[in-house]
């Protein structure tokens, strides 16, 4: 399931969830030269995060191959800023854009639901939990993790807790064939959970891959105990008593 919106209007203007997309997206243009392999390579052994290098379980020296000809070589001298660095880096295009979507998706609510403050607070919160579940999975790792899709997954957490009959319109792909369907919020994203659950049983048993799943679990766990600790009550109910939030629901799933 891919989401592609939701019917859930916002009662302030999504300030920080707009500031956090153009941070990453001129992080992407200006620091990984948007996607050009030498600053991309640069970037990703600078700023990412490599859990055998912060832990000191990996010996000075060894190196990392990126690509074709490109290799980090790991200096032992790993800062825990790059647990907070790494949540701004990208591996690519469609790596960027598709955690920028989902954040555009559901941020906008969760922060409403929150205001600034707490909601900055919450987004840097998931993004360490995500990093924390993803690091003791695999403690030696030396593949170096980017990428915001820890903290956003933080926010798909809350998301489902505090607006679970939100309607989200999603594309569900059925082989080559593909249409748009209508689901509650805590179908959709429960189903995006249990995903990344199952994709991270291999990694336990040593097998590689491209995508941190643990850090998805971690993130999607943080945020939904955090979602229910920082929410502002006020605003919370303010968002979910909005004048024709329930009809719309209801016209929704009437069509579903």
């Amino acid at each position: 399931m891919f989401p592609l919106r939701d019917d859930n209007p916002t009662l302030h203007t999504s300030v920080v969830t707009f500031l956090i997309i153009g941070i990453n997206v001129l992080i992407w243009i200006f620091v990984q030269g948007m996607g050009s392999d030498l600053p991309l390579a640069a970037s990703i052994c600078r700023y990412g995060l490599i859990p055998g290098e912060l832990l000191g379980s990996v010996a000075p020296g060894t190196k990392v191959p990126l690509g074709e000809g490109l290799a980090c070589v790991l200096a032992g001298d790993a800062s825990g800023w790059s647990v907070l660095s790494s949540m701004f880096m990208h591996g690519g295009w469609f790596h960027l854009i598709g955690n920028m979507w989902f954040l555009a998706v559901f941020g906008d609510n969760v922060e409403d639901a929150m205001g600034w403050w707490r909601f900055i607070l919450f987004y840097l919160l998931c993004g360490v939990a995500a990093a924390a579940l993803q690091v003791a999975t695999n403690p030696a790792s030396v593949l170096p993790m980017v990428g915001a899709s820890g903290a956003i997954s933080g926010v798909m957490g809350a998301y489902a807790v505090l607006f679970p009959r939100a309607p989200v319109h999603v594309l569900v792909f059925f082989g080559f064939i593909f249409t748009r369907l209508v689901f509650p919020a805590f179908v959709m994203l429960g189903y995006w959970f249990l995903i990344q659950l199952l994709g991270g049983i291999p990694a336990l048993a040593g097998a590689g891959g491209g995508v941190a799943f643990w850090a998805h679990v971690g993130g999607f766990v943080a945020g939904v105990i955090l979602g229910k600790i920082l929410c502002n009550r006020r605003r919370l109910a303010a968002c979910q008593n909005r004048k024709g939030r329930t009809e719309s629901m209801v016209k929704r799933y009437r069509r579903f």
